[in-house]
């Protein structure tokens, strides 16, 4: 029987977590254990504080780039700030400084409206419509002459 890792990967929930909001995915999380995915994936059905972890880390940065997709969506604006370095003749020293601020403003971003807009309300927004037919659908049948080169 095999050695059991757990209490290790125990040691490293607030590690893992952190490893999940800079955007390791499960898989890369493995790796840096040490364990293999099939490994984590055991840990994750019997320790709900694996669970736990995983969630709260990706739920933060999920949040993050919903929040950058919606700003990217709908436009913003910024200031541009412009340091040069200065020479203090007085003090024989340089220092950085604002020398112009510049407001800019990014255009919404087409891509990024649709596709929040198919992902928010996919009835109203997905490719591929549906369409439901109601009533009734009479045949006519219709002879239609058959051409015979013999005749």
């Amino acid at each position: 029987m095999s050695k059991t890792k757990w209490p290790y990967v125990k040691g490293k929930l607030n590690l893992i977590e952190s490893w999940c909001r800079d955007g390791y995915i499960e898989i890369e999380i493995a790796k840096k254990l040490g364990i293999s995915m099939a490994t984590l994936s055991n840990y994750k059905l019997d320790h709900l504080e694996l669970v736990e972890a995983l969630k709260r880390g990706k739920e933060v940065i999920d949040y993050e780039v919903e929040q950058k997709l919606l700003k990217r969506a709908i436009g913003y604006e910024y200031d541009e700030v412009t340091k040069e370095n200065v020479f203090d003749t007085l003090t024989k020293s340089s220092s950085l400084e604002v020398t112009k601020i510049v407001r800019k403003h990014v255009l919404p971003d087409t891509t990024a409206q649709i596709f929040w807009l198919k992902n928010r309300k996919p009835k109203e927004w997905r490719d591929k419509q549906e369409v439901e037919m109601s009533g009734n659908l009479n045949l006519i049948k219709v002879k239609v002459p058959v051409w015979n080169e013999n005749e």
